[in-house]
């Protein structure tokens, strides 16, 4: 069927919380009531990378990008765009006021200045209608390598191209497939890690969401590069949209024989498995992972050896996360020339981040490897909100660290982020304002590691526990002398005693804070104060005499009564009783109260 126009929802996780599925439906209901059901397609996407301007609506062939839409806004959209063909400008996004008001995707900055590669079908495609996979090129890279490639010519194009794991260390993944391609045994299976736990991170989610097939065709070149017939998706079942859309793919690729026995009538055999994580942080650890999927409680195990050789139920096994997987079908397509172009010497290719914490445009980015922070930060998340100063951006999770404004304009690679003291870790990028106490960051990102510890070591259990307990004393003013070199003390021995990665980097978070500001960490242990004003027990009200105008509002407004005074002159604050709420500050008129 012919169709005059395409209107294309975003249904990623985001967007569905903010009332995507209630949009579809009005919608539906408009295009009935006007008539036109029949000549307007509504197409299900996943996400389109712009999480703070959703739920996100476009309308095919105009282009046009309505933000922040609401049930309400259907009415408008449906009796103005398509029936009378009138682009309503007061909700697209962008330059409203431009000639070309119909702004494609493409054109506007958050986009413009991205290079999508993992998540070229997001925010395009239907995730659960195969055939749109299948008409984006879905399946061509496999049917390539079943008939045109032997398996180590997939393995060499892997390698020739560069790519590194995506998903935290960066290990070259063609050779992760080459030592379990060269081992010898009747069993080997292919694993993905789609349980994405870093705070703030939500990029596999995204390409789960929204092109879920790219993993399902990557992870069947996988198994004939290695030699595997078996695959599993170890994903958390936190994220039900991924998972019920990987089970639709799944079970449609099995019925167009792109997953099962004799796959495009070669003798070569896959079949993918889902298994559901609980939410556990460490499962994130390849050997935990694996020993999840095999039933039992998830806890690293030493290493050698290492998973290529013995992993899965004692079999040679490749895990690799999602992003890393949906670089795969580009590559076989395009070739490995065209992917090396792409990014820095080391550093092939593009990272997708999540970038989100004080910045304007919180959502998904893809930039080439090299990207320098500062252009991330400011041409593609629009810069800090109400014009504050950048002071640092956090990368790599709980495992990475901070690094400071005056390395904004340090390019984004492996290689540099090690050099910084942090990494790159799965791509979450959380950037931080003046406003923030980068020891309460730490703190923060330290308190994350303690619970999500599985216990089995005593460095991580104990070493982690510890540091948590100086950091805490510090924040709540009962810092002491002596308490920072005991974290730097701590922090070593985590790294050189914990079992498993996640362990030897938890530390991370404070080393690479105290490296970059010490200044922070001394105010409090020597001064009991927090530069930030953001540590509550350390906050001190006081009203400025010359500002205050005496109207008693804040009196009036405090919960516990300890502001007093008389009208028309200068009010004052009881510290012994002040909770330090703030309220005083928030509903004073005149600016007369300051927090330090």
């Amino acid at each position: 069927m012919v169709y005059r126009s395409h209107v294309l929802i975003c249904n990623g996780t985001g967007c569905t919380a903010s009332k995507a599925p209630e949009l579809m439906a009005r919608l539906e209901k408009a295009l009935a009531a006007n008539g036109i059901e029949k000549e307007v397609k509504i197409v299900k996407t996943g996400c389109f990378g712009l999480c703070e301007k959703g739920p996100i609506l476009v309308v095919y062939p105009e282009g046009a990008t309505y933000c922040h839409v609401t049930p309400e806004d259907i009415d408008e959209i449906v009796n103005e765009h398509l029936v009378k063909g009138r682009i309503v400008k007061h909700l697209l996004l962008g330059d409203k006021d431009a000639e070309d008001v119909a702004k494609s995707l493409d054109n506007v900055d958050f986009f413009s200045r991205q290079f999508r590669i993992a998540l070229r079908n997001c925010g395009v495609i239907n995730p659960e209608v195969i055939d749109e996979y299948i008409a984006k090129d879905g399946y061509m890279a496999l049917a390539k390598a079943l008939t045109k490639m032997t398996p180590q010519q997939v393995i060499d194009e892997i390698k020739k191209s560069g790519l590194r794991g995506r998903g935290g260390g960066g290990f070259p993944t063609g050779l992760k497939w080459q030592f379990a391609a060269d081992q010898v045994n009747d069993q080997k299976y292919v694993c993905c890690n789609a349980d994405e736990g870093d705070p703030g991170a939500f990029m596999d989610r995204s390409i789960l969401e929204g092109d879920p097939h790219t993993l399902i065709e990557a992870m069947a070149i996988a198994g004939y590069a290695i030699g595997s017939n078996q695959g599993y998706i170890y994903v958390r079942a936190e994220y039900p949209i991924a998972v019920n859309r990987l089970q639709i793919a799944i079970n449609q690729a099995r019925e167009y024989g792109l997953l099962g026995k004799n796959i495009f009538g070669t003798d070569f055999s896959f079949d993918l498995e889902l298994r559901l994580g609980a939410g556990a942080f460490v499962c994130g650890e390849e050997t935990a992972l694996m020993t999840s999927i095999e039933g039992h409680r998830g806890e690293p195990r030493t290493r050698p050896p290492f998973p290529a050789v013995k992993g899965l139920w004692g079999k040679p096994t490749i895990l690799n996360n999602v992003e890393t997987y949906a670089n795969i079908p580009v590559i076989l397509l395009k070739g490995a020339d065209w992917f090396t172009s792409i990014g820095t010497e080391k550093s092939k290719g593009t990272k997708v981040f999540a970038i989100g914490g004080k910045i304007n445009n919180t959502g998904l980015v893809e930039i080439p490897m090299g990207t320098t922070l500062r252009e991330v930060v400011y041409d593609i998340g629009g810069g800090i909100p109400k014009g504050k100063k950048f002071k640092a951006a956090q990368t790599g999770g709980p495992s990475g660290g901070c690094i400071p404004a005056d390395y904004i304009d340090t390019p984004i690679d492996y290689d540099n982020l090690l050099k910084l003291g942090s990494m790159m870790g799965s791509g979450g990028l959380i950037v931080m304002d003046e406003d923030n106490c980068m020891v309460d960051i730490a703190k923060f990102f330290l308190e994350f590691t303690v619970d999500e510890s599985c216990g089995k070591c005593p460095p991580c259990r104990i070493g982690t526990k510890r540091m948590y307990e100086i950091l805490d004393r510090i924040t709540n003013g009962k810092g002491e002398e002596g308490d920072i070199e005991k974290l730097e003390i701590l922090a070593e021995s985590i790294h050189q005693g914990a079992l498993c990665g996640l362990g030897q980097t938890a530390p991370n978070p404070v080393l690479s804070t105290l490296k970059y500001f010490r200044d922070e960490y001394e105010a409090h242990v020597k001064e009991h104060r927090c530069p930030s004003g953001v540590c509550k027990a350390m906050l001190k009200y006081t009203i400025i005499a010359d500002k205050c105008k005496g109207c008693s509002l804040c009196s009036k407004k405090c919960p516990v009564g300890a502001i007093s005074g008389e009208i028309k002159k200068p009010y004052l604050i009881d510290q012994s009783k002040c909770i330090k709420c703030g309220v005083c500050m928030d509903v004073c008129k005149f600016a007369a109260i300051e927090k330090k």
